[in-house]
């Protein structure tokens, strides 16, 4: 899949399109105050909710927009597969990697986060206020199937039809099932193992560790989930960053799976 992370002294800010996705999931318009604050040169503003969700939908708390949503999305913010495209969000969140496995997942061939997020990028370059409204572009998508996980081939991982490792994204306590601040049940889509994403957090940055490359090898088929397929995110793009290439992500993820299935509690290591 190519690299998916860069530092802000690996980019190269001539001719890029920047992607602010900010924002906090217990203050749905906190990103796009800090977007009118001040952003990137020229970038766009993309909402979690309102643009890299379907919040009508009960398939999750951040279920999977169709293809004529993101769509309607993409082309409506002027984006184009020509475009170097950079994502950044507060650094260090899920947000940017939301975007980008979105992005990516409609088949814009050039997406790559920032790493460090806004912090690092105002280091080396001025934000500003300044908003630009592109014209909407028409895209002949090439929507890069290989990349998502329906529930349904989630099932069939756990009832054994098809070998791969379902990876649990939430914290430890939520996997084991000892605490559920959020869903209805506690515990964990049956078979799972579980790395909580927060341990990639590095002095602002995400970074792969040895505890990850332990976890699940290059050579497996993984499936990524975590509560509502927003956390899920950043381990996904950290596993592409590290060249892991049979990678899937359930974006229903686990808040989804309970609407249908039983889960298991304990552990699976």
């Amino acid at each position: 899949m190519g690299k998916v992370f860069k530092s802000v002294e690996e980019i190269q800010f001539e001719g890029v399109r920047f992607v602010d996705a900010r924002f906090d999931l217990q203050d749905n318009e906190a990103g796009r105050k800090a977007f009118d604050e001040g952003h990137a040169p020229g970038a766009i503003y993309i909402h979690l909710e309102q643009d890299l969700s379907d919040m009508e939908s009960d398939n999750g708390r951040h279920p999977m927009p169709n293809k004529e949503k993101l769509s309607a999305v993409f082309q409506g913010l002027g984006l184009s597969y020509d475009d170097q495209i950079i994502v950044y969000d507060q650094g260090a969140a899920p947000f940017a990697a939301r975007a980008w496995w979105m992005l990516t997942y409609a088949g814009f061939p050039n997406v790559v986060i920032a790493n460090g997020g806004a912090p690092a990028l105002e280091k080396k370059i001025a934000f500003t206020k300044d908003i630009i409204k592109y014209p909407p572009t028409t895209i002949e998508f090439d929507w890069q199937e290989e990349r998502y996980a329906p529930r349904e081939a989630v099932k069939a991982i756990v009832d054994g039809e098809v070998e791969a490792t379902l990876l649990d994204a939430r914290a430890a306590a939520r996997y084991r099932g000892e605490v559920e601040p959020l869903d209805k049940v506690a515990g964990h889509i049956p078979t799972a193992k579980n790395f909580d994403w927060e341990q990639l957090k590095s002095e602002g940055q995400l970074q792969a560790n040895d505890t990850l490359r332990s976890k699940v090898s290059p050579d497996e088929h993984v499936v990524v989930y975590c509560g509502s397929g927003v956390t899920a995110s950043p381990l996904y793009a950290i596993l592409a960053d590290e060249g892991y290439e049979n990678i899937q992500l359930y974006v229903g993820s686990y808040s989804d799976w309970i609407t249908q299935y039983d889960i298991e509690k304990g552990t699976n290591e």
